[in-house]
């Protein structure tokens, strides 16, 4: 059965409304002083912003705006038909600072959002004024990382399944989204997630549009492999990050291994911190939440690097 949108917007301490940005519009949670320093928290698959939950309340009781939008595709924001490529995407971020009437924020991005992350850092430098990345190695690290190493390789097989048309959003939709259930147990550490977690990730999938959304992320990926589009793309996150990042990744996270996030600090050019967190996996900000919100403040009031 579809699941309406308002199925996501989760009541709690912080305050729903929508922004438009780069010809779309955004559903966006907002916690803290809307004065305060912005704190951009980009979530990943198969999630939707409530995953930050923690973190919103850790962020705001510090003085900070911290704001976590539904993605393109994802939960209460705009699902069309094209644009799930990262030029797009992180355009996508650097607008919706400016919505916000920010100048620049502090880009916090997990999963797909760390991709985001390391992109908009890249190419939308002036609109990143701290860098923070969960569970995502740099892609250029990523890339070196499946080219040569088998146990990565193995690890996202997930990635080759989500390029067959119509199966995976299929797949994602039968059982009311227990496959949904499945990636977050097989990716997360001990007793990842929750029943409420679990269920509320199962039925953000049922959205409508955001099973087949969230499938053209993966798909852009691995296709733009042989397109110039995507060379280009490389050849840009070259440039590498020009401003102070924290890298956190989880030490038994068994999608997105903690050997390949290691090196990813060879595209950063400027102060930079790889934080690896025992007994966690692909979910550090849910698995770890006061801790990763720690870190997350002390980052962002630029008492950590």
């Amino acid at each position: 059965m579809p699941v309406e949108e308002s199925s996501v917007l989760v009541d709690g301490p912080w305050r729903h409304r929508d922004v438009t940005a780069n010809g779309a519009r955004f559903h966006v949670a907002e916690c803290g002083p809307v004065d305060g320093p912005l704190v951009l928290l980009l979530h990943g698959f198969p999630q939707f912003w409530w995953a930050w939950r923690a973190q919103l309340v850790a962020l705001g009781a510090a003085g900070l705006r911290a704001v976590a939008p539904d993605l393109r595709g994802y939960g209460a924001s705009d699902k069309p038909p094209r644009g799930y490529d990262p030029y797009t995407l992180s355009s996508d971020v650097a607008g919706m600072v400016r919505a916000l009437g920010a100048r620049d924020a502090v880009v916090v991005g997990h999963d797909w959002g760390g991709v985001l992350a390391w992109t908009a850092a890249t190419l939308h430098p002036r609109v990143v004024s701290r860098l923070a990345v969960l569970a995502m190695p740099h892609p250029l690290r990523l890339r070196e990382a499946v080219l040569r190493d088998r146990a990565q390789l193995r690890a996202c097989a997930p990635i080759g399944f989500f390029q067959l048309p119509r199966a995976p959003e299929a797949r994602l939709r039968r059982a009311d989204g227990a496959y949904v259930g499945q990636l977050l147990r097989t990716w997360g550490g001990p007793g990842f997630p929750d029943p409420e977690t679990e269920a509320r990730c199962r039925a953000a999938v049922q959205v409508p549009g955001v099973a087949h959304c969230s499938m053209e992320w993966f798909r852009w990926a691995v296709r733009s492999r042989t397109r110039p589009s995507g060379w280009r793309f490389l050849r840009q996150l070259e440039r590498g990050v020009g401003v102070p990042t924290l890298h956190v990744h989880g030490a038994d996270d068994p999608y997105m291994l903690a050997t390949t996030a290691h090196g990813s600090g060879a595209w950063v050019e400027a102060p930079y911190a790889l934080q690896v967190l025992e007994g966690v996996g692909h979910y550090p900000h849910e698995e770890a939440p006061q801790q990763v919100s720690a870190l997350l403040v002390a980052h962002a009031l630029g008492r950590l690097l």
